[in-house]
């Protein structure tokens, strides 16, 4: 069993130190489940809108995990942000091979993966870089509300 703190040590090195990552990027990294998200989207108690994955026990023996997006309780005018959010990008996200909108409260869209630790933190990697290209769509989505 790879140490998968040290993947997300990693990963969030390497979010970092992207070209796209800047100083209003943050990252919330508590070992095995992580969260990418801008400064202004309220999510400093990491309640309201952010990109998230973890690898917890229950995913262990699953065999498999999320990549996914949410807007919490602390997101303003919350079920307004995700109807607006999903109007401007779902298209986008549809389009996304395994992506599915979520059907709850406060998810927007859900991939699940095969936990397989060959190459895992460039998987990530490679979908929290997709994921960030819904940065625009969260801007826009929030300044109407």
């Amino acid at each position: 069993m790879k140490d998968i703190k040290n993947i997300f040590r990693n990963l969030e090195k390497k979010l970092r130190q992207s070209s796209w990552f800047e100083d209003d990027w943050e990252i919330y990294n508590r070992g095995v489940y992580l969260q990418l998200y801008r400064s202004n989207w309220h999510n400093h108690n990491q309640g309201g809108i952010h990109f998230e994955t973890y690898i917890e026990a229950p995913q262990i023996k699953q065999k498999a995990f999320p990549v996914s997006m949410h807007a919490e309780e602390d997101c303003p005018s919350q079920s307004e942000f995700i109807q607006k959010f999903l109007e401007i990008e779902g298209d986008r996200i549809k389009s996304w091979k395994g992506y599915e909108k979520v059907g709850n409260s406060y998810g927007i869209c859900q991939r699940t993966l095969p936990l397989n630790f060959k190459n895992l933190e460039q998987r990530l990697f490679e979908e929290f870089n997709r994921l960030r290209q819904l940065e625009a769509g969260v801007e826009q989505a929030l300044r109407v509300l």
